[in-house]
């Protein structure tokens, strides 16, 4: 028997546990249509890849709707942190992974957190945390921003059967604001907030997912 529409659960992906305490305490708000799970995966692509994996091989979420999410780098001049990244599609060496309801999780995150800035396109992966040089190299590909592991996670996710994928990140570090550790300086905190602020446009992603297509 088939996953009916209503019963389509939400798997939301990040790696640290601090990104899992930020999305824990936006959850308490409430807000959530139906059956949501917050998987911590671990820091990395191996990482992330295995732990999807695991997941959506259980019955609860064989047909789960994936959205990665946490902490990222900015690559482009004038990211700032705290800034949101929504892309429109995950890089890494596999290939290109296109995410669904792009437009709509800008519109439901400006609705969420006015005055944040929004920015979209290609998200690349990496195996490592990017500084310097690093950053406008990737910058030269299209990419407008990187993490280690929302590219593994979609990929992971398409790879284990048919379903939508997305993925949000807000900006810890840019060119000009480089952290050396997240969570000790102003621009950690920033994104805390706002990554605890961002699962009323994940829910409504969710729940235009559930409607019937015309």
């Amino acid at each position: 028997m088939s996953t009916t529409p209503a019963a389509t659960p939400l798997l939301i992906a990040c790696a640290l546990g601090i990104e899992r305490l930020a999305l824990r305490t936006g959850r308490d708000r409430g807000g959530a249509d139906g059956p949501v799970t917050v998987l911590r995966t671990g820091m990395g692509p191996k990482a992330a890849e295995r732990a999807v994996a695991r997941a959506l091989a259980g019955p609860e979420l064989s047909g789960a709707a994936v959205l990665a999410t946490g902490f990222c780098a900015g690559l482009a001049p004038g990211m700032h942190p705290g800034d949101l990244v929504v892309a429109e599609e995950t890089r890494d060496p596999r290939g290109v992974t296109p995410c669904v309801g792009t437009d709509l999780l800008v519109k439901e995150l400006v609705r969420a957190l006015p005055g944040r800035t929004v920015h979209t396109g290609p998200l690349t992966g990496s195996e490592h945390v990017v500084r310097g040089h690093e950053r406008s190299d990737l910058l030269a590909t299209g990419a407008i921003a990187v993490d280690m592991e929302s590219a593994a996670t979609l990929h992971s996710a398409v790879r284990a059967g048919s379903r939508p994928v997305a993925a949000v990140r807000v900006v810890v570090d840019a060119p000009e604001h480089e952290l050396v550790r997240i969570g000790t300086v102003r621009g950690g905190i920033s994104a805390f907030r706002v990554l605890r602020s961002v699962l009323p446009a994940f829910f409504e992603w969710h729940r235009s997912l559930l409607l019937p297509r015309r």
